[in-house]
């Protein structure tokens, strides 16, 4: 299976099924659908379908990783930043970090690989991940990101993601 919507039913909570609560939660967003993103390299080769001229926005790459004790995290960056798995786990105080499997991922935070999101923090929290945020999120008007699977992208306001963690009872932890 891969992580497209075709597969969307397979997960603990599909993408309808995200984009459902949103509205119920009247939490705004603009949807778009697009062809299966696995890469960053592949987001920058259809963002300019959606990306709105001028927008302050922040588009993402998303980290699913886990330390020598097995605790799990979610790390969201800006997309284009470079990052040193050794050095975070200093900065962090968390020592050696890894990435996880397919099936941890799956497992932790009930999506695929080429899917991962800081929306998936709506498993991820029930599953002790500790979720991580580039502090440059909270500068940006629009944030991008993938709703649990990787042939659709949202739009979100960054008042809006903020409410959607504490809705869930996410905690975000920033990187600097």
């Amino acid at each position: 299976m891969d992580a497209s919507s075709a597969f969307q039913d397979t997960l603990p909570i599909s993408s309808d099924a995200l984009l459902q609560r949103l509205d119920d939660w009247e939490l705004s967003y603009r949807l778009h659908t697009h062809i299966p993103l696995r890469t960053v390299e592949d987001a920058k080769g259809v963002e300019e379908q959606f990306l709105v001229p001028g927008e302050n926005s922040l588009r993402l790459k998303n980290l699913y990783l886990r330390d020598k004790k097995k605790r799990n995290y979610l790390v969201t960056l800006e997309q284009s930043r470079e990052i040193d798995l050794k050095a975070l786990g200093t900065e962090l105080g968390i020592g050696n970090l890894s990435f996880g499997s397919a099936e941890r991922l799956f497992q932790s935070l009930g999506i695929r690989p080429g899917a991962v999101s800081p929306l998936a923090m709506i498993n991820g929290v029930q599953n002790d991940v500790r979720f991580f945020m580039d502090a440059t999120a909270q500068t940006t008007d629009i944030i991008y990101m993938h709703p649990l699977v990787n042939d659709r992208t949202v739009a979100m306001t960054r008042d809006d993601l903020m409410a959607f963690f504490d809705r869930i009872g996410c905690a975000v932890t920033w990187l600097p």
